[in-house]
């Protein structure tokens, strides 16, 4: 398949980069994917000298292995990786020519240790935005370590093998043979799990923060960066950097960018950030904070950091149905992403759950590849913008079920079927389906501030006042997780500026 003009003009740019010579050993037959992906690297191939191809035994055919004359790389991609992941493959060429990742050096002293033969497989979609981040770290695992190795490999294209793993959601990533974990996950996340987490040693001479930022999200990010330019000691607590916006593929309505896309402008953020001295630590979960002498943030590992001042700007999460069935059959047909895991559904009869702008935005999206698409809301009418209603009502494979109270999942292995009640004739109703998305809005992720003497309202959000102060002394917020009237990316990046300058202020005032 050839690339295009304007594909190839970048690519021809990342070549003039290789530090050595790269070898593609390739495993193919006579099929047409194989077809495609000897063309695919044929094409490559001719536009340098520094790229040679040789025949190979892999466990997959089509795949190919990235390599260099004098050493395995590990890195194994089955399929073609074009889509999200084409940037997997430019960068799996750079590292293992000999580029380093940008990765911390403490990231990669973590990796060099691993000590025991790890091999990961990663089953992706081309259209899943979450996919590369997983690949990509897995990929720098092998690089850096060869005890390690990593074959992506592209759903599309092994139909057969996401069938009979009963794979439902993407990324899945298998650790020698076993299910290791479903969905997006950072370097860090998948460091602690093929090695363990980090101790609560390793932050015991962290000292004294004047802003410890709980949070990776817009507001946290310029919190952070805001907090940092005023030459005060800075840190940021993330379990998971981005937070929603990595979850979000078309963001149209941030003044001054007409579009981007989550993980870009996430790691666009991150990259301006790291102009700053922010202590961060990632993939770090905070399970209480406590008001002393200091403002004390106690971490999962056991862990406690002390601050003058800390800004919570934890975000927010999927709501949950709470119905029988949706957390037995998470990632089995249960899911929350329309753009990772719709391809997985093609031909297939799915719902949706939610009338809103988020559902009615999966429907859309949805009816391009399920053979049937069922709308579930429980009021009497669906709560999206009009234009959106308008679509989703012309779609002839798209059917809109009012007053639908969702009772129930059901399947073996997977999702066979979903019940709902009839809230005005009290009738109850199955689907066969294979699919359940669910959009029913977000809930603040403020459930461990339970406790703490923060005042949060009867929907559990953070009350913050104009300057993102709480009611307890030193302690801000911002963001999604507060309660201010509108929940948007611009307004969540204001709020934590906000929250910034109260807390310097009142630092200058104690």
């Amino acid at each position: 398949m050839a690339l295009d003009t304007e594909i190839k003009g970048q690519l021809a740019q990342y070549l003039e980069l290789l530090e050595s010579d790269i070898v593609f050993k390739i495993s193919l037959g006579e099929d047409e994917n194989s077809g495609k992906v000897r063309e695919f690297l044929a094409e490559i191939a001719e536009m340098t000298p520094r790229i040679t191809i040789e025949a190979a035994a892999l466990a997959r055919t089509p795949s190919f292995t990235i390599t260099n004359p004098d050493a395995e790389s590990g890195i194994v991609f089955a399929g073609l990786p074009l889509g999200h992941e084409f940037t997997s493959f430019i960068l799996a060429l750079l590292q293992v020519s000999g580029r380093a990742p940008k990765v911390d050096d403490a990231i990669v002293a973590r990796i060099k240790a691993i000590d025991k033969e790890l091999h990961f497989e990663t089953y992706v979609s081309l259209t899943c935005h979450n996919c590369p981040d997983v690949v990509q770290a897995l990929n720098i695992m092998s690089v850096l370590n060869p005890k390690i190795s990593h074959t992506m490999i592209e759903g599309g294209m092994f139909q057969d093998e996401i069938e009979a793993k009963k794979i439902m959601a993407v990324p899945t990533v298998f650790l020698n043979g076993e299910e290791l974990a479903s969905g997006r996950m950072t370097i860090e996340q998948l460091l602690d799990k093929a090695a363990g987490p980090t101790s609560a040693d390793e932050f015991a001479g962290k000292g004294v923060f004047d802003v410890l930022v709980v949070g990776g999200g817009p507001a946290g990010n310029s919190a952070a960066i805001y907090a940092a330019r005023k030459g005060i000691k800075t840190g940021m607590v993330v379990e998971t950097y981005g937070g929603q916006v990595m979850d979000t593929v078309g963001i149209e309505n941030l003044i001054g960018t007409p579009y981007t896309e989550g993980p870009k402008l996430m790691a666009q953020i991150e990259q301006h950030v790291n102009q700053y001295k922010v202590d961060i630590m990632k993939n770090q979960r905070a399970v209480a904070i406590r008001k002393n002498d200091l403002i004390e943030v106690e971490l999962a590992n056991g862990a406690v950091l002390k601050a003058k001042t800390a800004i919570l700007s934890l975000g927010a999460h999927w709501r949950n149905v709470n119905v029988p069935g949706e957390e037995a059959f998470r990632t089995k047909g249960v899911t929350n992403c329309p753009h990772c895991d719709g391809p997985l559904f093609a031909g297939k009869d799915v719902a949706v759950i939610g009338g809103g702008n988020s559902g009615i935005e999966a429907a859309i999206d949805l009816a391009g590849l399920a053979k049937q698409v069922y709308v579930l809301e429980f009021l009497p009418e669906l709560k999206a913008d009009q234009v959106l209603q308008d679509r989703v009502n012309a779609l002839p494979n798209v059917t809109v079920i009012t007053n639908a109270a969702t009772k129930e999942i059901t399947g073996t292995d997977q999702v066979e079927a979903i019940t709902y009640t009839d809230r005005e004739t009290n009738e109850e109703h199955s689907i066969a389906l294979e699919g359940v998305f669910v959009q029913i809005g977000l809930i603040p992720n403020t459930a461990w501030l339970k406790d703490s003497g923060v005042a949060l309202n009867a929907r559990g959000e953070i009350i913050a006042d104009n300057h993102g102060s709480t009611n307890l002394d030193g302690v801000f917020a911002a963001g999604d997780c507060t309660d201010s009237a509108y929940k948007q990316i611009i307004i969540s990046m204001g709020a934590g500026a906000t929250a910034a300058l109260g807390a310097f202020d009142y630092l200058i005032r104690q």
